[in-house]
């Protein structure tokens, strides 16, 4: 599996540039599938939020707003209740996950209960895009600041890659968070920590890491 990790979406040329690396075609000859479990965990999400994104109304983080071949939505809570051969056929159809944010505990909780975790190594080609907690998910941890709903894991996340994220990364007075914030949090984070903005991603294959950008990003600590 390929990882784009984005902190606001695919939401400039370079990261979309990033993604038709990853994808190795047009957008219109790939298939993709929304994940908005994240939204329904987060007080300031929910179903409306899951909406907006799975119909395209979400400007601020652009996901299935391209010419996609095809384009469907897995939601993961849905699939314990349902055989394998209901989802695992599309899904080794499917050319990127589109996977939206919201509280990472949760999405991380239903990526594992739901069997997709045990999916995905099977999966090399596939492209998981996320955005916010989509990609926090992919990190060792986030730190509890970001969690509103607690499992027992508390902040531990599927470790694909070994580094932390913290997104949204906004100049003082605006939605997001500060950079001083940022250094507050990677001072509770072991391992390499990042701080982005919006217009920042992680391109991930076979564990090497590029960092695509054009805007604001600082390694806290390593």
């Amino acid at each position: 599996m390929k990882l784009l990790l984005t902190s606001g979406g695919i939401n400039n040329p370079s990261i979309e540039n990033a993604l038709l690396e990853l994808l190795g075609k047009p957008f219109s000859e790939c298939n993709a599938l929304v994940v908005p479990t994240a939204t329904y965990a987060h007080p300031h999400a929910g179903p409306r939020q899951a909406w907006k994104t799975v119909s395209g109304n979400e400007h601020r983080s652009a996901l299935v707003g391209f010419d996609w071949k095809t384009i469907g939505i897995l939601e993961l809570t849905a699939l314990p209740s349902l055989g394998e051969d209901r989802w695992l056929p599309l899904l080794r159809e499917t050319d990127v996950l589109l996977v939206d944010g919201g509280d990472s505990a949760y999405l991380c909780h239903w990526v594992r209960e739901s069997g997709l975790a045990d999916v995905l190594p099977t999966l090399p080609d596939l492209v998981w895009v996320g955005v916010s907690a989509g990609s926090m998910v992919a990190t060792p941890r986030t730190g509890m600041d970001f969690i509103t709903w607690h499992p027992e894991n508390g902040d531990r996340m599927l470790g694909w890659v070994d580094f932390s994220i913290c997104p949204h990364i906004a100049e003082p007075g605006q939605p997001g968070n500060t950079m001083e914030e940022a250094e507050e949090w990677a001072a509770g984070i072991e391992g390499p920590a990042y701080a982005v903005d919006d217009q920042t991603a992680f391109k991930v294959v076979d564990g090497k890491v590029e960092i695509v950008s054009e805007g604001t990003w600082k390694l806290l600590h390593a």
